[in-house]
């Protein structure tokens, strides 16, 4: 919750143990870590009703790659298969409030329009500054890096508001706030970047080694990092064209973040 807190300081107030639980104060009402998931103060008592809120180490690199071993391999199997068995539900009312989008029609009136590496993409307001420090980062990148010129010169699609649930679950994405965006460049030549996709054809996505993934280029991840988004690729359930800004995860995991606010 201290994460959070100095996440949003313009929006949350500092972080509190109250009641046995720590708390943050939100917009005039508390909202608490109640056994792993984030409630106002009223619904504490049906905490169980929802799956855990995931607050976990962000890896500040990608380790090399290695073959997932037969323990490993099993294990990923069968998370793929209680995901699709128990759709997910985490409770949505502390980044309803955050981001005050409660439904598709408030949400929509948070979102606007930004022009980033050449195209037009719908996001929240709140992330505006991040996007374009994130653009000029890159393109500053783009003048001496080949790598990073041809993925800006073969980005495609960008996809940023979606009012949707994550694939798979009962949950609610964070595209459908307008904090996270989607890059796929013109042609993915045969490369995987969603898991769920990968498996359609490949039972055993997991074990995709990188070479077949489509990765942005390193300087490309470092520039979102640098203003609070995270990059889907680094999570065993891959989503390499992904990123979302969740800077409280840079902190908890102790990645540094160019300061701005």
């Amino acid at each position: 919750m201290k994460a959070l807190a100095a996440a949003y300081p313009d929006i949350l107030g500092p972080a509190e143990s109250r009641d046995g639980d720590w708390a943050v104060p939100l917009r005039g009402q508390w909202y608490y870590y109640a056994e792993g998931r984030l409630l106002p103060e009223d619904m504490r008592s049906r905490a169980l009703e929802f799956d855990p809120q995931p607050f976990y180490n962000y890896i500040a690199d990608l380790p090399p790659w290695k073959e997932p071993s037969a323990e490993e391999a099993e294990r990923f199997a069968a998370a793929a298969d209680r995901r699709s068995a128990r759709p997910s539900r985490r409770s949505q009312h502390f980044y309803d409030a955050l981001w005050r989008a409660h439904d598709r029609n408030e949400a929509y009136e948070r979102v606007k329009t930004i022009r980033f590496l050449g195209h037009n993409v719908l996001v929240h307001y709140y992330i505006l500054t991040e996007l374009s420090l994130v653009e000029e980062r890159i393109l500053e990148e783009a003048k001496t890096d080949p790598e990073v010129r041809q993925w800006v010169d073969e980005l495609s699609t960008l996809t940023g508001w979606n009012w949707r649930g994550i694939a798979d679950t009962q949950s609610r994405s964070l595209h459908a706030y307008g904090i996270a965006i989607d890059l796929l460049p013109r042609n993915l030549r045969g490369r995987e970047t969603y898991w769920l996709w990968a498996a359609e054809h490949t039972p055993e996505w997991w074990a995709i080694p990188y070479n077949r993934r489509f990765h942005p280029p390193e300087a490309v991840i470092k520039a979102f990092e640098a203003y609070g988004f995270i990059w889907g690729g680094k999570w065993v359930f891959f989503d390499t064209m992904h990123f979302e800004y969740r800077p409280e995860l840079l902190i908890l995991s102790g990645i540094e973040m160019e300061k701005h606010r």
